[in-house]
């Protein structure tokens, strides 16, 4: 069963909270008041000592709760590669950080968005819920904006029937490594060798206020070639960079991927 990580932590959050508000406003001067009079010089001192457990548990973890909500919801979220989709850009096991008000602020869980700061561009490398389930994380390239026309054919990609510019870099059978311009961004992408055409194929005219994304790793990726657009209720924010590469339990943490994401 699938964890709603962001759903716990403000259940945590706000329960935690209310616990240390209810003790601070109704239970405290109570206790203090059944403790007698010999006890009444000193309660200020030592009111936190007779704490029952879970309030006590609340006021330690409260702070430490907030921050990391407030920092998770609105500011900077980690997350970690889990498929190759995004090769060569990205790999499986990358630790990246996504910056959320990139895109505007938004309410934690609900993604309702609250200010609007900025919309994803062509280029973007984003993250995203997967429109099929909305919970599963996603992470694309931004390849279509509203209104654009987006046509994929014999491995060419072409925006508003301009073909994008791309050169040759590689041959690592059984990839090849070209080099794309999307929106001014520059990015490798991989194309599998002697595979031509492919149910990737197609043309798209992305809808108002959604997003047309794809894997750099373009004949492995499951993107909006498959499965649609992506509208901007799902967005979750722009990823930035790489700050721990970790394969797997077996090996060691290594930190020479770390960088900026194109």
């Amino acid at each position: 069963m699938d964890i709603d990580f962001p759903l716990v932590l403000v259940v945590l959050t706000f329960a935690t909270g209310i616990i240390w508000l209810a003790d601070i406003l109704f239970f405290r001067k109570k206790r203090e008041l059944n403790a007698g009079p010999e006890r009444t010089a000193v309660a200020e001192d030592d009111a936190e000592s007779n704490e029952p457990w879970l309030v006590d548990l609340s006021r330690s973890f409260f702070p430490v709760l907030a921050i990391v909500l407030v920092l998770r919801s609105f500011l900077i979220e980690p997350f970690q590669i889990p498929s190759g989709s995004m090769l060569p850009t990205l790999e499986v096991g990358d630790f990246i950080l996504v910056n959320k008000y990139a895109y505007g602020l938004r309410l934690p869980v609900a993604g309702t968005k609250i200010l609007s700061v900025g919309d994803p561009e062509r280029g973007d490398v984003m993250v995203f819920r997967y429109p099929e389930d909305g919970k599963t994380n996603y992470i694309k390239r931004v390849i279509g904006l509203p209104g654009d026309r987006v046509r994929y054919r014999n491995k060419q990609l072409f925006i508003n029937d301009q073909p994008v510019a791309r050169e040759f870099v590689a041959r690592l059978p059984p990839m090849e490594r070209w080099r794309e311009d999307v929106g001014g961004v520059e990015h490798d992408v991989y194309l599998t060798m002697g595979r031509v055409g492919g149910s990737g194929e197609g043309e798209w005219v992305v809808p108002d206020g959604h997003y047309f994304t794809m894997g750099d790793n373009r004949d492995n990726s499951n993107d909006s070639r498959f499965w649609g657009t992506v509208p901007d209720d799902l967005v979750v924010g722009k990823a930035f960079a790489i700050w721990m590469h970790w394969q797997s339990l077996t090996s060691l943490p290594s930190f020479d991927r770390v960088g900026s994401i194109d």
